[in-house]
């Protein structure tokens, strides 16, 4: 092959190649595209190899191939890293029918599940499996043993409900694990391990949370805004000609359906006209109403948890007694969404920036109601370490008082007796393990009171106004009850501060992660059936920002609140006496300095001294927040410069579109201008030339001279803009009669000019 066909043939490929590229961009029928593409691959596939030069030839047919290969292995994994996003195309189905607002719940609810499996995995894999395979057996130490007072009713139902029994002294709390150092074979540490798996599952969502919310920083910006002729856009470029399937074109035209929705009520948010003092006096009512509500939970909160402390010291309390500050709580995070929501009503702000105040609102009072139970949880705390002396007291002179009674009758005082029953030992109040248990059934019962409300509030809901429809006396679907709207706020709100009871009752429950882990898995299924299944979309659909930040945003609030109980405890409060892998210590964080003081060599402990010193830490302090200050204003500059780049770009957008309607419109008027010379019908055809003349060339330019045609007048200029004549009969055999001088061409009507 020469070296012309050589070259000629790799145009032709790299051509192929291009075409293959770009197909997807060309508008061609299907059917043509098809035929176009399998003829390009078997072009490119029979010649590509017979590029290569003598001996490179089949080297170079083996690159082309190997590349060939990674290609298709690039794109098969990503189709299969794709197919591997759990649920992906559960929340597909729901964004296409309730739009992207309503799927960003559930995105949101995925990325939880994700965290806390792995969160439990710490938990499980340092703290639970080691205790379990090299701790202690049940039964060996009083901690890991039912107290023989509550053996007798340890399995009944309702102990074992409210996480008594034998769920009390098993790894899901606190004071079953041991405190020894060293456990097994391979020695492991497990209080500090303990220690360090409860500070750093603080410090894995927190490097999370702020990842995830950089992340979508860089992917969304802004709130959605979509620049010019957004409905021209979706028109005419939102369809996927490359569907196949009928249940995805169902989604794809559901979608494109709610997204002409979001875009209508933006539209219509952006030209609302209204009385700008009414509505101030409506949304700062709206808002006096809201805290009047929030003070008034936060008060109850706190007279309950009050009330639980004096039923405390009874034994004949009924089942709403054991359970009233779990039920009063449940029962406020489901009373007052809907009441804020109504209220939220007289402010009538763009449904995206009401949700926001809405989940603010809801935040404002699961936390009130968070922290009031803290607060009342640490005064029983408190109450519990002032016991702590006298029980432990109690239980010495009970362990002194055994080996006495054994050496009276043996009369040998050298004889060892035999160890005291671990069932017979009076046990500490071991207040980590009572917190732990309040955490549970908080998160139990959450998980009830969430599961029956879908089950009776929607559910139930939707089955009445569906099958007694046809037989009430009004519309049921158009009035009351109808069917419902799926609640964004509450929802997610929901899982925020369940998300912040797991990260504070982690601490003292290990078995808690796992327990929320389940949760949220049942959730995803539950909630996609239920909202599918008995919902219907919002009646003003709108669009959820690009980025979930916003819901992040609470996350890591609720995330630093939660650090701080934990931080205080661990920092302040002394750990009980009998239970738990850091009893015997004076504080909790005493097991690191251990470490450093027997495991570490001594300038270790040096440097941890120096590292600690308040000298160095206000320094470092200064230093970060001056570098969070300069970044910040970094950030600042940037988008300042952004937006200008965008009003620049918006200015060249706009003088390229007066450019073009100014060519147009002199286009236009040349158009006009032409249409004012006269028709070929009556100019005159060309005079037939003498045999003996030579031809002229072509192309050369008609002369004119002054007088009878008028001067500068290029007549056959003229003729040849004019048009042919349809209606013509027979050819004009006559001249046209002379034009006066400086007369323009097409004068008064349509013959020649008057005599002079």
């Amino acid at each position: 092959m020469s070296e012309g066909e050589m070259a000629r043939l790799m145009e032709e490929v790299e051509e192929k190649k291009k075409l293959i590229a770009t197909i997807r961009n060309k508008p061609w029928r299907m059917k043509r595209r098809l035929v176009l593409l399998r003829e390009a691959q078997q072009f490119v596939d029979k010649f590509e190899g017979a590029l290569g030069k003598g001996k490179g030839r089949k080297w170079y047919a083996y690159k082309v191939m190997m590349t060939k290969k990674w290609i298709k292995f690039q794109r098969d994994f990503e189709n299969f890293r794709t197919a591997c996003i759990p649920w992906e195309r559960k929340i597909k189905e729901v964004e296409s029918h309730f739009g992207s607002s309503v799927a960003s719940y559930f995105i949101f609810l995925r990325w939880m599940y994700g965290m806390n499996l792995v969160l439990f995995g710490l938990t499980f894999g340092l703290v639970v499996m080691p205790e379990v395979l090299m701790g202690l057996p049940y039964g060996s130490i009083p901690r890991k043993t039912v107290p023989r007072a509550e053996q007798d009713t340890a399995q009944d139902y309702s102990v074992l409900m409210d996480f008594n029994g034998y769920c009390k002294y098993s790894v899901l709390f606190y004071g079953y694990y041991n405190n020894q150092r060293t456990i097994g074979l391979l020695k492991f540490r497990l209080p500090l391990a303990y220690l360090m798996v409860g500070l750093g599952t603080f410090g894995y969502s927190l490097m999370l949370v702020i990842r995830t919310m950089a992340k979508n920083a860089d992917v969304g910006g802004g709130d959605g805004d979509e620049g010019e002729f957004t409905f021209a856009w979706k028109m005419f470029t939102s369809w996927d000609y490359l569907i196949g399937n009928a249940e995805t074109a169902d989604n794809k035209y559901a979608s494109i359906t709610t997204s002409f929705k979001e875009s209508i009520v933006d539209e219509q948010e952006n030209q609302k006209d209204e009385n700008i003092h009414l509505r101030r006096f409506l949304r700062v009512l709206a808002n006096f109403l809201i805290t009047c509500s929030l003070g008034g939970s936060g008060y109850l909160i706190y007279f309950v948890v009050k009330r639980s402390q004096e039923f405390a010291n009874r034994d004949d309390l009924s089942w709403y007694e054991k359970n009233e500050l779990e039920l009063i709580m449940s029962l406020l995070g489901l009373v007052c969404p809907p009441l804020f929501e109504t209220i939220a009503e007289l402010e009538d702000y763009h449904p995206r920036i009401a949700l926001k105040w809405q989940l603010g609102r809801i935040f404002a009072l699961f936390l009130g109601n968070l922290y009031t139970f803290l607060f009342a949880l640490f005064d029983e705390v408190n109450t519990k370490l002032e016991e702590e002396g006298s029980i432990k007291n109690a239980s010495i002179w009970a362990m002194k008082e055994y080996y006495a009674n054994f050496s009276l009758p043996v009369n040998d005082s050298d004889a060892t007796p035999p160890p005291m029953d671990p069932g017979d030992v009076i046990l500490g109040p071991c207040w980590e393990t009572a917190v732990g248990i309040e955490f549970v059934k908080l998160t139990v019962s959450d998980i009830q009171v969430t599961y029956l409300t879908i089950l009776i509030g929607d559910f139930a809901r939707a089955v009445i106004v569906r099958f007694l429809n046809y037989c009430w006396c009004w519309d049921l679907e158009a009035g009351f009850p109808s069917y419902g709207e799926f609640d964004i706020s509450g929802n997610v709100l929901g899982l925020v501060f369940n998300q912040g009871m797991i990260w504070m009752g982690a601490f003292y429950a290990p078995g808690l992660v796992g327990i929320n882990v389940l949760r949220l898995l049942s959730s995803m299924y539950y909630q996609c059936w239920a909202v599918m299944a008995t919902n219907v979309p919002h009646e003003r659909v709108f669009k959820a920002s690009k980025s979930n930040n916003f819901y992040m945003g609470l996350l890591l609030l609720v995330l630093f609140l939660s650090l701080l109980p934990v931080v205080y405890t661990i920092m302040s409060l002394p750990p009980s006496f009998d239970c738990g892998p850091f009893s015997g210590k004076e504080k909790m964080f005493d097991v690191i300095m251990e470490t450093i003081d027997l495991d570490l060599p001594a300038f270790m402990g040096t440097l941890f001294s120096y590292a600690a010193n308040p000298g160095l830490i206000i320094p470092a302090v200064l230093l970060m927040v001056l570098a969070i200050y300069y970044l910040n204003s970094t950030s600042e500059a940037y988008q300042n410069a952004n937006m200008e780049l965008k009003k620049k770009m918006q200015m060249a957008r706009d003088e390229e579109k007066n450019r073009r309607n100014n060519t147009d419109s002199t286009n236009q008027v040349m158009k006009d201008l032409e249409d004012l010379l006269p028709n070929r019908s009556l100019a005159p055809p060309a005079l037939p030339e003498p045999a003996e003349k030579p031809k002229e060339p072509e192309g050369k330019p008609t002369k004119t001279r002054g007088g009878a045609a008028g001067k500068g007048v290029d007549l056959q200029k003229d003729v040849s803009l004019a048009s042919s004549n349809p209606n013509a009969r027979e050819p004009v055999t006559r001249a046209p009669g002379a034009r006066g001088r400086g007369q323009p061409p097409g004068g008064r009507g349509r013959g020649g000019p008057p005599p002079r």
